[in-house]
C-alpha cells in the first residue's frame, strides 16, 4: 500500500462515526527489538500502526506481522538523528493524522566510548536521536494526543538511572530523557494525557549483539530481558483504567548476565 494512500486512510477512519474504538498507534525504532515488540503486542488490537525507523526493509517485515493480526500499518523511513529529517516527520504527522492515542519513544543510538577518545561528532548524534527527536515529537504531536487523552511511552534505559564508565555519552541523554518525560508528565496530566518511562536492563536486541561483541564478552540471549516481555508489560500499563497512571517502570533480567561471563 502506498504510504500516503494508507495515510489517508487513517485520517478518514479517525473521522468515520465508531472511531473511538479504533487506536492510531506511532512507533519510533520500530523495525526491529522492543520497538518491533510493542508494535506487534497492540496489533493483536486492531490499531492502526505507523512504524518510524532507518531501515525501511525491516518496518516492512514487522508491517508485514502486524497485518496478518488485523492491524493496518504503515512505514515511514526517517533517521531520527538528522534534524530535517525529524521536521519532516512531525510536518507528515501533524498534517495527516487526526489524533494519536499512544505514541511509543523507542528509537535510541549507542556507541560506547571513553570521554577521552569518544568524538564530539558522536555525542552529537546521541543528543540528536537520543534526546532532540523524542522531545521535538512529543511537541509537535500534543495536540493529536490531546485530542485522545492519549499515552506516551518513552522507552528509556537503567542508563538513565546510573551512569557508567563508558557510556557518558549515551547515559547522560538517557538521563535528560528522563527529565523530559517528568516535566512532560506534570504538564499534560491535567489534560488526560498519561506519560510512562520504562527503565530496561540489558536486553535480547540486536544492539545488545552488537555492544557484547565490542566488549569481547558472549552474548546470551537467553539470559537478557526479552522484548516480548517488555511489550507485555507496557500492553498492561496501558490498559489501566483512567483512575490510574504508571509513571516508572524498572524492568531487568532474572538472572544478572555478568555472572555467565
Amino acid at each position: 500500500m502506498d504510504r500516503n494512500d494508507a495515510l489517508s486512510d487513517i485520517a478518514s477512519a479517525g473521522h468515520a462515526e465508531g472511531s473511538s474504538e479504533t487506536e492510531i498507534v506511532v512507533v519510533t525504532g520500530g523495525g526491529s527489538g522492543v520497538g518491533a515488540a510493542i508494535a506487534l503486542a497492540l496489533a493483536s488490537e486492531k490499531v492502526h500502526l505507523y512504524l518510524i525507523g532507518r531501515r525501511s526493509e525491516m518496518l516492512e517485515g514487522v508491517a508485514a506481522k502486524a497485518r496478518s493480526r488485523g492491524a493496518e500499518t504503515t512505514c515511514y523511513s526517517a533517521d531520527l538523528a538528522n534534524e530535517s529529517s525529524q521536521n519532516d516527520l512531525t510536518r507528515q504527522l501533524r498534517s495527516t493524522l487526526p489524533f494519536i492515542d499512544v505514541l511509543v519513544q523507542n528509537a535510541a543510538m549507542c556507541v560506547p566510548g571513553t570521554i577521552d577518545h569518544a568524538s564530539l561528532e558522536d555525542f552529537d548524534r546521541h543528543y540528536q536521536t537520543n534526546v532532540r527527536a523524542p522531545y521535538a515529537l512529543a511537541k509537535a504531536l500534543l495536540p493529536l494526543l490531546k485530542a485522545r487523552r492519549g499515552q506516551v511511552v518513552f522507552i528509556n534505559s537503567s542508563s538513565g538511572i546510573a551512569a557508567k564508565p563508558m557510556y557518558a555519552q549515551y547515559d547522560s541523554t538517557k538521563h535528560a530523557l528522563r527529565a523530559i518525560a517528568d516535566s512532560l508528565r506534570a504538564e499534560v496530566n491535567a489534560d488526560g494525557v498519561r506519560v510512562l518511562s520504562v527503565y530496561l536492563g540489558q536486553t535480547a536486541t540486536d544492539l545488545q549483539a552488537r555492544l557484547r561483541q565490542l566488549q569481547g564478552n558472549p552474548y546470551r540471549p537467553e539470559l537478557l530481558l526479552q522484548p516480548e516481555d517488555v511489550a507485555s508489560v507496557i500492553r498492561h500499563a496501558l490498559d489501566l483504567p483512567r483512575t490510574a497512571e504508571v509513571t516508572d517502570i524498572h524492568i531487568r533480567p532474572m538472572i544478572d548476565p555478568r555472572s555467565s561471563q
